[in-house]
Parts: C-alpha cells; structure tokens; sequence
C-alpha cells in the first residue's frame, strides 16, 4: 500500500493551512503522516546553523523522503510561502523529492495571494525535481467562511480534483532512484 507525507507550514493554531492540508488527504483516500512545521520549527533554524538536524526533525525528514508522495501547505505571506516552509525544503536531504508526486496547497487573507502556488512554490518543487499534480488549491479566508463541515461549493470542488489526480499520480508513478542528476541517460550513438 502506498504511503504519503503530508508536510503544513500553517504558524498558528488552529491553522487553516492545517485543515487545507487534512481536507486534501482526505480527498486523496491514501494513507497519511502528517506534519506540522511549527512543531520542528526551532529544529529547522538549528538545522541550518549547525548543518545537524535533530532526532526529531531527522524523523520527519526521513518520513517524507521515504513516503509515495507528498502533500505540501503553506500559509502565503507577502505572495509567497512562509520562511519556515522554504526552510523545511532547505534542510530535505538532496535529492529527497526527485520524481515523487506533489499536491500544492496554499492558504491566504485574500485571493489575491493565489498566485503563490503557481510563482513560488511551482518552480521550488520543479527545482527540487518532484512530480507536481496539475491541479494545486488556494483556498482565502472567504472559502472558508460560513462553509459546513462538509465544504460546498468551489473549494470542495478544488480539492476533490486535486485530491483525484494525486492518488493517481502516486498509485501509478515509480520513483526512480535518486543519481546524478547531470549524469547522461542517453547514449551518444543513440543519438547519431
């Protein structure tokens, strides 16, 4: 059975990139860790000074470079992710997420910051070499408002698509193990 990850960088608490982040799960129907970054955060900053992560962070790292696929929520500020959840995918070991499936999922004040996932953290993960589903989720403090526990409407929507096309990314994609990332994976005579 595949396992995902499901890393969130929502700062308080309760969080709404927290319950994006469960709601997008859900919608995947697969077998979840999840993670909130606020619990490692010091972890994290001592990470980047001493270049050692704790047990603690070490096991979440662990988790999210072993897991099928990876569900990833930041709250938006200033149009972008939060300095905690960039940090997070600084400290990820090298090569950590190269061919696993990734959902997207941001959170914001307004709509206005929804460019986030397609400006920001889009090129992080096809940087860091992942699989991202075409479909990501925003979701403004207006979706959420007045909304049932079941969530009707356009953000229920958002996350059922996005939530469909990511199990099946990761029920059908292999990861590959991680190599040379400039190593040729064709041979010149091939190409004559």
């Amino acid at each position: 059975m595949k396992r995902i990850a499901v890393v969130t960088a929502g700062l308080g608490q309760p969080s709404s990139s927290r319950l994006l982040a469960d709601r997008l799960s859900a919608a995947s129907g697969l077998p979840a860790d999840t993670f909130e970054l606020r619990d490692t955060a010091h972890d994290v900053v001592n990470h980047l000074l001493t270049g050692f992560p704790s047990s603690k962070l070490q096991a979440v790292l662990d988790n999210v470079a072993d897991a099928d696929g990876l569900i990833a929520v930041t709250a938006t500020f200033n149009a972008s992710y939060s300095g905690l959840f960039k940090s997070f995918f600084d400290v990820l070991g090298e090569g950590a997420l190269v061919d696993k499936p990734v959902l997207l999922g941001a959170t914001g004040g307004t709509a206005r910051h929804s460019l986030v996932l397609e400006h920001a953290m889009r090129p992080l993960f096809s940087y860091l070499r992942a699989v991202v589903t075409p479909t990501a989720v925003f979701a403004a403090s207006e979706d959420w408002a007045g909304a049932s526990a079941s969530l009707g409407g356009a953000l229920r929507a958002r996350i059922d698509r996005a939530g469909r096309e990511f199990a099946d990314l990761v029920q059908r994609y292999e990861q590959k193990p991680a190599g040379d990332p400039f190593a040729l994976t064709m041979n010149f005579e091939d190409l004559l």
